[in-house]
């Protein structure tokens, strides 16, 4: 279980964060939706353990700012919003430093079968940065992936926290890495991801946490969190939700085109 109690975070002289609580379960999606600067991204860099914070936070019991770091990256893998590589790797070499980081070390076929998870195994032995951009986002998908190959381990549930991990992908790949998170939550890990488009969000979430203003506008399963007057007042535009068959959700913004 990842639990949030009363969490400040301050960027400068002000909270980014406004006492915020939550929780998350393993064995399931939560997806993290808002506008731009509502603080999702602070909430998971928080929850991973990078950033300083007021309050509590505890993953799988253990007390993130008492834990040290060997162990949370036994228990957790983090794809931030942008990944860079200053130097000449090859994408096999970027996924390999994902098992040195968890308990996978003895394990280097792991980097294969995670390449061949994202659809990069023809690519392992380019250099990343002749990459694309959407391919350099599946490698480091990958590497986190190799990180925590296993979603349990003899310690219990681990975790996957992935910062709008379908952001620079086509449609096709954005459905794919969505199965990958799948798959690892329904194997009894816990997935945490930051994500903007509403749609894809709706089929992929067990449970929501909508954000404004460092603050929660609402949490629960997309059916309840999903409402046209909640999503528009937080988004600040005028937002149409429907129901689509057999139990999923759509959202269209109503865009008026200028005179």
């Amino acid at each position: 279980m990842l639990e949030i109690s009363d969490l400040h975070v301050a960027r400068g002289r002000s909270d980014v964060l406004q006492g915020l609580s939550l929780s998350a379960k393993p064995g399931a999606v939560t997806v993290i939706l808002g506008p731009n600067g509502s603080g999702k991204s602070t909430l998971v860099q928080a929850a991973s353990g990078a950033l300083p914070y007021r309050g509590r936070i505890t993953l799988q019991g253990h007390e993130i700012a008492k834990t040290p770091a060997w162990r949370l990256a036994a228990l957790r893998a983090v794809l931030e919003q942008s990944n860079s590589v200053a130097f000449p790797f090859t994408v096999a070499e970027v996924v390999g430093m994902g098992l040195h980081a968890g308990i996978e070390a003895d394990h280097p076929e792991i980097v294969s079968a995670a390449l061949a998870e994202v659809g990069l195994s023809d690519l392992a032995h380019r250099a990343i940065q002749s990459l694309s951009g959407g391919q350099q986002a599946r490698a480091h998908l990958a590497r986190v992936r190799a990180q925590v190959w296993q979603p349990v381990s003899h310690a219990g549930p681990r975790w996957l926290l992935v910062d709008e991990p379908v952001a620079s992908l086509d449609i096709a790949h954005q459905l794919e890495v969505m199965a990958i998170l799948r798959r690892f939550a329904d194997a009894g890990g816990g997935v945490v991801a930051v994500m903007h488009d509403l749609n894809l969000s709706a089929q992929l979430a067990d449970e929501m946490v909508l954000m404004r203003e460092g603050r929660i506008e609402a949490h629960g399963p997309p059916e309840a969190v999903m409402r046209g007057p909640v999503l528009s007042r937080t988004y600040g535009c005028e937002l149409q939700v429907g129901a689509a068959a057999p139990d999923g959700l759509w959202v269209l913004p109503q865009f008026a085109r200028p005179a």
